[in-house]
């Protein structure tokens, strides 16, 4: 289990991540309904216990509190990772179909962190959520926790099940990557 406080002028985060938990479970308490709601969809199927309490600046809009909680999602997962002497197995994948929507995620928590995003939403905005924000989010959780991150939207029929498809698929790969293995993780005896 780890647990980040951060706190700036424009955001306050207490985040905690655990995994695995046998069966995904999210407490999410932040003023964005629609972060809120992927949130607990990529922690259900990561098997990923997240608690997030956080408030920002959202009369602006969620970019900060959507950056921030990245970032210290990013920073929860390289602090559990480091400070277990378990060998996980570093990379996981998922192709992820919602309905007319086909996502593939392909990760490797790897020490070398960076997202790289292809594809696009056919909407700016789902309710008042700017989608922009999607890789925004997973910018900032890959920098913090030295992920590499491939993202593809294959195929998208509208922009919730795009977003919602990447979150689940994020979470599902997270958890392949992150489950026990009897196989060093790097044959250079040092990993993150």
């Amino acid at each position: 289990m780890s647990t980040i406080v951060r706190n700036t002028k424009e955001t306050a985060i207490s985040l905690t991540l655990t995994h695995p938990v046998a069966s995904g479970g999210a407490k999410i308490d932040i003023p964005c309904g629609f972060l809120s709601h992927m949130l607990e969809l990529m922690a259900h199927r990561g098997r990923l216990g997240l608690e997030v309490q956080a408030t920002g600046d959202v009369q602006v809009d969620a970019h900060h509190l959507t950056e921030d909680i990245g970032i210290a999602m990013g920073m929860a997962l390289k602090d559990l990772l480091q400070t277990e002497d378990t060998p996980r197995k570093r990379y996981g994948w998922c192709l992820l179909p919602m309905d007319g929507t086909l996502a593939r995620i392909a990760l490797d928590v790897s020490g070398r962190g960076g997202l790289f995003w292809r594809g696009s939403f056919p909407t700016n905005r789902c309710g008042d959520f700017d989608l922009e924000l999607v890789p925004e989010f997973f910018s900032g959780f890959c920098r913090e926790s030295r992920t590499t991150m491939h993202v593809d939207l294959l195929a998208v029929d509208n922009s919730h099940h795009a977003a919602e498809a990447v979150f689940k698929g994020v979470g599902l790969a997270l958890d392949m990557a992150l489950c026990m293995s009897d196989v060093a993780p790097s044959t250079k005896g040092a990993w993150i």
